[in-house]
């Protein structure tokens, strides 16, 4: 893989490359030209290969169109969420006892690879309750390959990339698999690439393909052994300090926050559904409901941004309306109205304001809870927070087994009351962006 870091130019200029490094040893800094093309190129793939077998969506489509039961697209993203999230408590002090690190990433990246490239032939082969049963137990390997993914990640880009430069690590990922992404999109809205189950299939295994490559291109990144000590059990610390869930009212004030908005991720799934309750060409909106949840995710980010630097409180109180509006129109239109449901651009507008939401929901709650916390007690909150919500999520496959039951628009009207008493709950919170707070 020496040829990738030979054009590390193009990225970023050798120059700059080149430079003393601010953070890292002098062997270190000599491989950084290299690394860092490594870096992105399997960031790229990996970030690909989500755009391929999008969970929310291409997945949950997938399952729909091979008639798999309802409570198991419904588990898609609880499953994928909560699984990525919790197992970091458990192996964190392990993977710091590692002096190379970059071996627990790439087995993350064979897991969902594998998984995915499973998950397609599911889609292939299977149908009915056996393919829906088979497809969770692969999200839920992806899932655990995501969460030793997740946590090594971060130290091997510290270890091998230089502090300044790691974000345009994953910016110039982002873009080119947001590229890709609305391609693709395009094609299957256009119909230039037919939007059957085979092509579907085939391009979440594709998917799947390009984590396996991702594995291979980052195990050629050189990594220099790190400190193996200093290691804190998350799960150990996060049981020391349960007590905050007692005696912090703004810690428990947030968490009820983000359980209440939960909705804006486990909802899309059941867009999804929905717009497969309706003659078999209705899947035909699979393209167009990628290119909302892209338009959506690159017009609000910034404005989100911007809002959350002035106020927090009011990007979770207005991303909870738009969430609560969304989710009520279409559960409206599936209870009272569903013949209406056949105009297809319909679902995929009604995602794109709940995807503005879920871009608000993500950036609010991150910027709230480090400007609430101090610097001794930021990481606490992250984990005690992460822990609640990730058991939330888990237990958010309950909505699958209600709208077998009951109907999606059943569903989607529980989210759009759980987004609407999230303004209230988001209300309530602290201006922490006001002078002297968080500090």
């Amino acid at each position: 893989m020496s040829g990738i870091g030979n054009h590390d130019g193009l990225l970023v200029g050798d120059d700059e490359l080149a430079q003393v490094c601010r953070d890292l040893p002098e062997s270190a800094c000599r491989e950084q030209p290299r690394n860092y093309g490594l870096h992105v190129v399997s960031l790229s793939l990996t970030r690909v290969g989500e755009g391929l077998a999008d969970t929310k969506l291409v997945l949950a489509w997938l399952l729909d169109a091979i008639g798999a039961p309802t409570w198991a697209i419904g588990l898609l993203v609880p499953v994928r969420e909560s699984l990525a999230m919790l197992p970091q408590l458990l192996i964190s002090a392990r993977i710091r006892r590692l002096s190379i690190r970059k071996t627990v990433y790439v087995a993350g990246c064979i897991a969902q690879g594998a998984a995915i490239t499973g998950f397609g032939l599911v889609g292939l082969t299977l149908s009915g309750n056996i393919a829906g049963i088979i497809a969770i137990g692969l999200i839920t390997a992806f899932a655990l390959g995501r969460s030793l993914c997740s946590i090594s990640h971060k130290d091997v880009l510290a270890k091998t990339v230089d502090k300044g430069r790691r974000g345009s690590v994953s910016g110039i990922a982002g873009s080119i698999a947001a590229v890709a992404t609305l391609l693709l999109a395009v094609g299957y809205s256009s119909g230039y690439i037919p939007l059957t189950r085979r092509v579907v299939a085939t391009a979440v295994m594709l998917g799947g393909m390009a984590w396996l490559l991702a594995a291979f291109v980052f195990g050629s990144i050189r990594e220099y052994p790190g400190a193996t000590e200093g290691g804190i059990d998350g799960l150990a610390a996060v049981a020391a300090q349960l007590k905050l869930l007692h005696s912090d009212a703004r810690l428990q004030r947030l968490i009820l926050t983000r359980g209440l908005l939960l909705s804006t991720a486990l909802a899309p799934p059941f867009f999804i559904a929905l717009s497969g309750n309706r003659e078999p060409s209705g899947l035909g909106t699979l393209g167009l409901f990628m290119m909302a949840a892209a338009a959506a995710s690159l017009s609000s980010s910034y404005v989100w941004g911007r809002l959350a630097d002035r106020s927090s409180r009011r990007v979770l109180m207005y991303a909870a309306a738009l969430a609560s509006l969304a989710n009520a129109v279409a559960a409206f239109m599936a209870l009272a109205m569903p013949g209406r449901l056949d105009s297809a651009p319909f679902l995929p507008a009604m995602l794109f304001v709940l995807m503005i939401a879920h871009q608000g929901v993500r950036l609010g709650r991150t910027v709230h809870v480090v400007d609430m916390a101090d610097l001794d007690s930021r990481a606490t909150y992250t984990a005690l927070s992460n822990s609640v919500v990730g058991l939330v999520l888990l237990a958010g496959g309950i909505f699958g087994v209600i709208a077998q039951w009951f109907g999606v628009g059943t569903v989607l009207a529980l989210f759009a009351l759980m987004a609407a008493m999230a303004i209230s709950a988001a209300a309530g919170l602290d201006e922490v962006q006001t002078a002297g707070a968080g500090q």
